[in-house]
């Protein structure tokens, strides 16, 4: 029997404070390369489609396949990233996370993968908020779709948060800032420029689809620790070389991945410029003072979807959720 989950379902096994240490463990076994992580491709799509531009895509494809040593599954996740989607009230990201009994090759569920992507990613910004912020988070937020939402509320769930600022080019800005404010016992406010996001914080976070740097590098006060996760390609960038610049150390989830983005490639930044972010959950690195500036890249680990979705199927198979059928 393969149990299907559907956004919904998902919602309802879904608790960040319980997702954070399982985040935090797959990293350590992904240090420890206690993990199988092929290579993940990702192609255009939608060319062809569009006729008043057919020789354009529509959005990019990746597949992301993971085991992580000793789990009862493994995980292929499929995801589409389309731009052009909020236009049409549809989110930028959408994704299906398919697992596989490791033991036999058996399917086990299918399970709408948005949600999972979108909270496992929002984990990497709690995690490194939890060991590298300098006390209570004081947080600036560039970007107000899903993933800004997702950052700011797995770093409240696992930080003493008092107040944020999220700053984005367009009115979203505010309905973000509403959204959370409802949401979290925090000082949340929507500001009209990036430096005024990141002026005095101690944690900021870049989570868009800019081709350029979003916020100044000189606005960054002494101690913060800047967590950017919307860079994933050569194409995109969030943060300007002077960032880099000003950084003590820079961890990244997979540096050979984030080497090719953006971010890295203006700044000449390879590989070995950068640790790996789960040297700093195994205690291997971190902070040294309270005014170094510290920067977290992460471009995305099929390894975290893999621990994240197996968690959520054992709370849904506990709970009774979701919908069981054969294939």
């Amino acid at each position: 029997m393969v149990r299907l989950l559907s956004n919904d379902d998902v919602a309802t096994v879904l608790d960040l404070e319980a997702l954070l240490p399982v985040v935090a463990e797959a990293f350590r076994k992904q240090g420890a390369g206690a993990v199988e992580r092929p290579e993940r491709p990702h192609f255009p799509v939608g060319t062809g489609l569009d006729p008043e531009d057919p020789d354009e895509p529509l959005g990019t494809g990746l597949v992301m396949p993971a085991y992580v040593h000793g789990d009862d599954h493994y995980a292929t996740k499929l995801v589409g990233v389309h731009e052009g989607n909020p236009e049409h009230g549809l989110p930028t990201v959408h994704a299906q996370v398919v697992l596989t009994q490791a033991a036999t090759g058996l399917p086990a569920a299918y399970m709408d993968g948005t949600l999972v992507t979108s909270a496992r990613t929002g984990c990497i910004g709690g995690l490194a908020a939890r060991e590298l912020a300098t006390g209570p988070v004081s947080l600036g937020v560039l970007g107000a779709g899903t993933q800004a939402r997702w950052q700011t509320r797995a770093i409240a769930a696992a930080t003493d948060l008092r107040s944020v600022r999220i700053y984005s080019p367009s009115d979203s800005r505010e309905r973000c800032a509403a959204d959370l404010r409802a949401q979290l016992d925090a000082d949340v406010a929507a500001v009209d420029s990036p430096t005024a996001a990141v002026e005095g914080a101690n944690v900021v976070v870049t989570a868009t689809t800019a081709t350029e740097p979003v916020f100044p590098p000189a606005a960054l006060a002494p101690g913060v620790v800047v967590v950017a996760v919307g860079a994933y390609t050569a194409e995109t960038q969030e943060l300007a070389p002077g960032t880099f610049e000003r950084a003590a150390r820079v961890f990244a989830d997979v540096p050979e991945e984030v080497a090719g983005i953006g971010d890295a490639l203006d700044a000449g930044l390879e590989a070995s410029d950068m640790r790996p972010f789960s040297d700093v959950l195994a205690g291997e690195a971190g902070r040294e003072s309270d005014q170094e500036i510290l920067v977290v890249e992460s471009v995305g680990t099929a390894v975290l979807d893999a621990a994240a979705g197996g968690h959520l199927l054992e709370r849904a198979e506990a709970e009774d959720v979701g919908t069981e059928f054969e294939l």
